[in-house]
């Protein structure tokens, strides 16, 4: 099944508007439905889902219908007036599941301030209820602390892409350590498909880059170049993407096969246009 079966399955539109090229809104429980069946044809083992992606988790929930890997993540067990047993609990019944593959904090540093919590990860896993834990890190001195800390992590997620090279390191170093390794962002939420006429001034920086990368986007072959660039690497275990519909789907994983190596890139990219979080909140 080459490359596609190191893909994994990003379900945040299935719960959220969500990505700066996305015009398709949430994706339709039918739509989603078809995704699964597909993914999982297509030799895709592992979907991604929070308790944060709006109703990620319940639709996953009712549509499942093979044995997927599924990892979850819950936002902070503090702030969420919920303690992490309640997090625990309503995420397995959101997915309608009695044990989970992966479940990872989405705020590490939650967990440093809150050791109790990483208590009750380590007894889920000898309980068998979840069989790895961990960290979805936004960034290097998250990652840099939680180590410091020693609460190692059998799975963390990251952003990785071809402008954003920021973990390398920290990957290499978790996957020595057994670290099961995915990263998120190989499309930069689809900037890299946006129209630069369209795009905010705030993107200024990366715009030249964007126009160079336009003549593979009008041959069709950019989702798969930047996608085979993530999966070449040898210490990511898994590379997520998110879609919108079947067609998208379908069309990254064919891309892969006709992808051209994309050219070295000689760019710095400020951390203001790397971390999504940064992005102006108005929609551009």
């Amino acid at each position: 099944m080459g490359y596609s079966s190191k893909l994994g399955l990003g379900t945040v539109q299935f719960g959220l508007n969500y990505g700066i090229s996305n015009n398709e809104g949430i994706t339709p429980e039918e739509e989603i439905e078809n995704i699964l069946s597909y993914a999982w044809s297509a030799g895709i083992n592992t979907i991604d889902t929070a308790s944060a992606y709006g109703v990620s988790e319940e639709v996953l929930g009712r549509n499942i219908k093979n044995d997927f890997r599924i990892v979850t993540k819950f936002v902070s067990a503090e702030s969420s007036g919920l303690d992490i047993k309640d997090e625990f609990e309503r995420s397995l019944k959101r997915l309608n599941v009695s044990k989970i593959y992966g479940f990872l904090a989405h705020r590490p540093l939650n967990v440093v301030d809150n050791p109790h919590i990483w208590d009750f990860l380590n007894q889920m896993k000898k309980e068998g209820l979840i069989e790895k834990i961990g960290f979805s890190f936004n960034t290097v001195e998250e990652a840099e602390i939680v180590m410091k800390a020693g609460l190692w992590p059998d799975l963390v997620q990251v952003p990785f892409n071809y402008l954003d090279d920021r973990f390398v390191e920290i990957m290499k170093q978790l996957k020595s350590r057994g670290c099961e390794i995915h990263t998120r962002s190989a499309f930069l939420q689809g900037l890299f498909f946006s129209d630069t006429d369209n795009l905010d001034s705030y993107f200024d920086e990366v715009k030249p880059l964007l126009n160079q990368l336009k003549a593979y986007k009008d041959k069709g072959i950019l989702a798969g170049m930047l996608l085979k660039y993530c999966l070449e690497k040898d210490f990511i275990d898994k590379v997520i993407i998110g879609v919108n519909t079947l067609e998208q789907l379908r069309d990254n994983i064919q891309s892969i096969n006709v992808a051209e190596t994309l050219p070295d890139l000689n760019y710095h990219i400020t951390n203001e246009v790397l971390i999504p979080s940064n992005w102006p909140k108005k929609k551009v």
